[in-house]
């Protein structure tokens, strides 16, 4: 059944501010699209022909909005339009509150399109950071959703919506687009299935054969390795493919030039499992690779100059230029350059050898190692950006990805190899629909077949599956355990810089400081263009990088008086009203991140804004999980409404700072159960099952802060992840896509140990220079909206400086407060103009008016669970946020 069988698509009852939904066209207005599906409704369209932001098309598309007490009118809580009975907003209050930021598991959120694409993208700014370009839809829906966006998605699509388009399907109805929710693997079940297709426990043996089959047990020994590390069971079937070299790898005869991708895959397995690739059954699988180097082709062997000798195919190819890579050589001449030519028009690339002038037609498989490659091989990143443009582009809308160009079916091995080029090269959301999909296709055994709707395991199609539902690849995959961490024994120096090529940090503070956007000096304001709610989370993150450079202690001293001596918004709000402290609503994360600020500049944080905050922690540690409809609690050590990972992390830091260790026990046992095998943390509480590097740089600082060494394999497993997500331009992935926010907290995380990450810190820092704008601010993110952002500003500035939350010191003494600056004339800031020094709104820019001195209605889009986190970062994730304060 249809959905426009069902339920009426109503665009014509809406309010008399909507414009009329023909008059929004590809090159005119945009279209907004609120689905009340939840509630016994239908999706409801409206129309505004100049909209200038995301908000503001909601609003004059006909639709009316209800906030939060505790975050204000600008986070949307509630949506109605008079098309749907009679207006009501929904949810009611008997449903929701309203009181506080929902959970994540119910809430708007709000989604995407640009002219042309045919998938909702969940948008990395807030709505009223957003500026639609026409033609542009949006959409909110009411559900769950997790950081990346990957549940929760429309059930529409946007042609269905937009103006002159089709009726959304029947919700009723299954989706078959990679905006189905995330499911993971089952890769314990998996690797037990590889273990039983081992003779002997040792090799893998094709039936009706004795012979072993050694292609397919490297395969059984790279599954093994990722799902569970180094183990007897692995060591058992490396010794048995050292002791087949021979055979496998040199069947031409020990002393002529080995196969090229059975020693590429021998090489690989040694320097995954902490061996010597130049001393495997005897022999340098690196070394002798170098005789096996088409000087020229076509020739026996050899299609062209750069072939490895018999390769044939382009995973071999790849293959053998990835094993000198990892150890560390430098592949042959030639080598790499032969991988570029493989690639296709389409930006697919060929899983045959071709010659120059042959037909070149690629699939996503063999495009998603070559990929991976050729990242980390470095120097191509046009050519790896065609490839990943081409791997976004061949998604089946089940996740899934097909064999070949032209198939509509999911194959297995493609989808595996596809996804985890797609999570190494930061695209989280189809890489996590991808996986989905596969979670689908794993067997009742535990293994997977090669095709869509398979009913037999096969190794070749598992294997790649357990890699990718493990989050790693042959590019990374590891068994090397983690190496222990020394705790900070020195405090930060007064004034500190980011590394050689890192970002300016004075004119960062200076941006932080500008009267455009430090109101009356003393806070920042919630974005919602009435300059009276402070944002107090954003508040004190840009306290935090003024404190992390020390180069403006008035200001600094300014800030910290206004939220300590019961400062008052134009609201009339105070620290308090945030913190919810002393009441049932009290707020750990928000608590934690106040008594952290307290702590770097030596206050008091039993004493600060007049409450005992060092208390409120103690008593808003969870006995349990709380009994529904009550959602204060996950578990027990969770702290009361901490809705994310950033808010448990900084209770921890606050009460371990505070010499309440003891007191701190049950939420740091909670914290370290949180991480993944992988290392990484979630980001939301209660977890979705992401993995996030923001998060993960959080609770390092967290645990590294406790006392003893109990958790510091934790913190070292998680620094090993981080590090492994560096992307090649030195960012790191987030939920905004290439995020400054995220390779900021990266640098705080593996500056826990900076003399072993110091390469990965220092690429990190030059991406932050390289989204530094003239007016001193930085970007969201590398791709998206242009703009300096307040949140991603705060972030990077004391982000760049690599000192961690849980040691950060600054003195106030000898300090001055700055007066209340008086009143001036206005200062007109035109949109999209990042060269003066004014900005437009804590969300990047805002409306398409020239504003005097007041934002355009601009916002932060954090979800609550980062706004405490004021690090815009996990933010991102829960962009139901349409305004910038959170719980944090």
């Amino acid at each position: 059944m249809t959905f426009a069988a069902s339920v009426a698509f109503v665009t014509g009852a809406a309010p008399a501010a909507a414009d009329p939904l023909d008059q929004c066209t590809a090159t005119r207005g945009a279209v907004v699209a609120v689905d009340f599906g939840p509630f016994g409704g239908g999706v409801v369209r409206g129309c505004d022909t100049t909209p200038t932001t995301g908000y503001e098309l909601l609003r004059d598309g006909g639709f009316t909005t209800e906030g939060t007490q505790h975050d204000g009118p600008a986070f949307i809580c509630r949506i109605g339009n008079g098309a749907f009975n009679s207006g009501t907003r929904y949810p009611t209050p008997r449903t929701e509150k309203c009181v506080l930021t929902p959970q994540a598991t119910a809430y708007w959120s709000y989604w995407i399109a640009s002219p042309g694409q045919a998938n909702w993208s969940y948008s990395s700014l807030g709505a009223m950071s957003r500026t639609p370009e026409a033609g542009d839809v949006d959409a909110w829906v009411f559900g769950g959703t997790d950081i990346g966006g990957s549940t929760g998605r429309p059930a529409f699509t946007p042609d269905d919506v937009r103006a002159g388009g089709g009726v959304p399907p029947d919700p009723t109805d299954p989706t078959d687009g990679p905006s189905v929710p995330v499911g993971k693997i089952d890769v314990p079940a998996a690797a037990r299935w590889v273990a039983k297709q081992l003779r002997g426990g040792t090799h893998v043996v094709d039936e009706g054969s004795e012979s072993p089959n050694y292609l397919l047990t490297t395969e059984a020994a790279y599954a093994l390795a990722a799902a569970g590390g180094r183990s007897p069971a692995l060591d058992k079937v490396v010794a048995r493919l050292a002791a087949g070299t021979d055979a496998y790898a040199y069947p031409a005869g020990p002393r002529e030039a080995p196969d090229a991708t059975a020693a590429a895959r021998l090489a690989l397995l040694a320097e995954i499992t902490e061996g010597d690739p130049r001393d495997v059954g005897g022999h340098d699988l690196l070394g002798d690779r170098k005789k096996n180097v088409c000087p020229a082709g076509p020739a026996p062997g050899c299609t062209a100059k750069g072939d490895f000798h018999g390769a044939t195919y382009g995973d071999g190819q790849a293959l053998a230029v990835l094993a000198p890579l990892r150890g560390g050589v430098v592949p042959p001449a030639g080598t790499v350059t032969r991988l570029t030519q493989l690639i296709c028009d389409d930006g697919s690339v060929t899983s045959i050898l071709i010659s120059a002038g042959e037909y070149c037609d690629g699939d996503p498989m063999t495009t998603g190692l070559v990929a991976q490659v050729l990242a980390e091989a470095g120097g191509h990143d046009t050519a790896v950006a065609r490839m990943l443009a081409y791997l976004k582009k061949a998604q089946l809308r089940s996740g899934a990805y097909p064999p070949s160009n032209g198939a509509t079916t999911g194959s297995v091995p493609a989808t595996a190899y596809a996804a985890q080029a797609l999570r190494a090269l930061g695209e989280v959301r189809a890489a996590d629909a991808a996986v989905w999909w596969l979670s689908r296709e794993q067997l009742a055994g535990g293994g997977f077949g090669i095709d869509e709707g398979a009913t037999d395991g096969a190794l070749y199609a598992t294997a790649p599956a357990v890699l990718a539902g493990s989050g790693t690849d042959l590019v990374t995959l590891t068994t090397r355990a983690p190496e222990p961490t020394e705790p900070p024994t020195a405090p930060p120096p007064a004034t500190t810089r980011p590394p050689a090529g890192g970002p300016n940090l004075e004119r960062g503070v200076a941006f932080l400081t500008s009267p455009v956007n430090l109101l009356r000096g003393r806070y920042y304001d919630d974005a919602q263009g009435t300059i009276g709610r402070a944002d107090v989370g954003l508040t004190i993150d840009g306290a935090f990088a003024l404190a992390a450079t020390g180069h403006d202690n008035d200001t600094l001293r300014t800030m910290v008086d206004f939220l300590d001596q019961g400062g008052k918004d134009r609201e009339a709000r105070t620290l308090h009203d945030w913190t919810k402290v002393g009441t049932r609503y009290a707020m750990g994360g928000s608590m934690g991140k106040a008594a952290l600020l307290a702590q770097v500049v030596d206050r008091d944080p039993r004493d600060f804004g007049g409450k005992d905050l060092i208390a409120g922690l103690a008593d808003a540690v969870c006995a349990g999980r709380s009994a529904e409809p009550d959602v204060s609690c996950d578990a027990e050590g969770a702290y009361t409404y901490a809705q994310s990972v950033f808010g448990q992390a900084l209770g921890i830091m606050a009460q371990v700072r505070a010499g309440e260790a003891r007191a701190a026990e049950r939420p740091i046992a909670y914290l370290a159960g949180l991480q993944h095998p992988s290392g990484a943390w979630p980001s939301l509480i209660p977890t979705t099952g992401d993995s996030d590097v923001d998060s993960t740089a959080m609770a390092a600082m967290a645990l590294d802060l406790t006392p003893g060494e109990a958790h510091a394999g934790a913190v070292d497993k998680a620094l090993t992840w981080i590090a492994s997500r560096q992307l090649p331009d030195g960012g790191f992935p987030g939920a905004s896509g290439n995020s400054v926010n995220s390779a900021a907290l990266a640098v705080q995380g593996l500056s826990l140990d900076a003399g072993k990450y110091g390469e990965q810190i220092g690429k990190a820092v030059k991406f932050l220079a390289s989204q530094q704008n003239k007016d001193g601010g930085f970007n969201t993110a590398k791709k998206g909206q242009r703009g300096s952002n307040l949140r991603a500003s705060a972030q990077a500035v004391s982000g760049a400086t690599g000192i961690s939350f849980g040691v950060l010191a600054r003195s106030l003494d000898g300090t001055t407060p700055n007066p209340v600056p008086s009143s001036s004339a206005p200062v007109i800031v035109t949109p999209g103009d990042s060269t003066g020094g004014t900005v437009v709104d804590a969300g990047g820019p805002g409306g398409s008016l020239a504003s005097t001195g007041v934002r355009a209605l601009g916002l932060a889009g954090a979800a609550a669970a980062l706004v405490l986190a004021g690090c815009g970062t996990v933010v991102a994730a829960r962009n139901r946020r349409t305004a910038a304060g959170g719980d944090l």
